[in-house]
């Protein structure tokens, strides 16, 4: 076979572009269906808080539902992401994350600064969101290693939530909401340095990824604005 230098060099150009135009197209997608995921996430709370549908449900319930909901609808995600299905089932996992929200959303809204403490928590979330996307732009290294460490320490911090359900320490809760914080902060970091560096070239999984971080980071820092920051009548 006869190798010709400027050819293959031609040709590994060509493929550098197509690579790139490709990482694009999926980053630009990813950061205009996260957009739009906001909007059934907030239609959701809205129902939620509007009917009381999730106060209704006792904390048991509450979870039960919320772990057979949310692993339903990721797994529905999973098999229609390469299909046109995938964009409306990850919009109604977003309506249905939306309504589990409603019960914290419920309760910081009866405090008499409620209001003003969700538009912090969003201020808070949306900055550390865009610090993180920034970050990974500028970051060169390869971030996969750190994502089996993040991956641990979501599931302990799962694993000790649950059973905060029924210890019903304060103390624990606030340690886990401050850990929550870094850890997804850190995974929106992870996750989107995947998609500039071309390792996830689906953006309805990227979506997903950055959507659940963005989620735990809000209500996360809600719950500890909840916790300081709030005033009773």
């Amino acid at each position: 076979m006869n190798l010709q230098p400027v050819r293959t060099d031609a040709y590994q150009g060509s493929g550098s572009s197509s690579s790139a135009v490709q990482t694009n197209r999926v980053l630009r997608n990813t950061y205009w269906l996260l957009a739009l995921s906001m909007v059934p996430t907030v239609l959701g709370a809205w129902l939620g808080v509007s009917t009381g549908l999730a106060r209704a449900m006792g904390p048991g319930m509450s979870l039960i539902v919320f772990l057979v909901g949310a692993f339903g609808f990721m797994f529905a995600i999973e098999k229609t992401k390469n299909s046109a299905a995938g964009v409306p089932v990850l919009l109604g996992f977003t309506f249905f994350m939306g309504i589990m929200l409603s019960r914290l959303v419920g309760t910081v809204l009866g405090l008499s600064n409620g209001a003003s403490l969700i538009m912090t928590a969003f201020a808070g979330t949306g900055a550390i969101f865009l610090g993180m996307a920034t970050l990974s732009t500028i970051i060169k290294r390869d971030l996969t290693s750190m994502g089996k460490w993040l991956f641990i320490g979501m599931i302990m911090l799962l694993v000790a939530g649950i059973a905060n359900i029924f210890i019903q320490s304060s103390a624990l809760m606030i340690t886990l909401s401050v850990i929550a914080i870094g850890i997804f902060s850190a995974f929106i970091l992870h996750d989107l340095k995947r998609v500039q560096d071309g390792l996830e070239t689906n953006y309805i999984s990227a979506t997903l990824g950055v959507y659940l971080s963005i989620y735990n980071v809000f209500q996360s820092l809600l719950m500890l604005l909840g916790i300081f920051g709030g005033q009773d009548d």
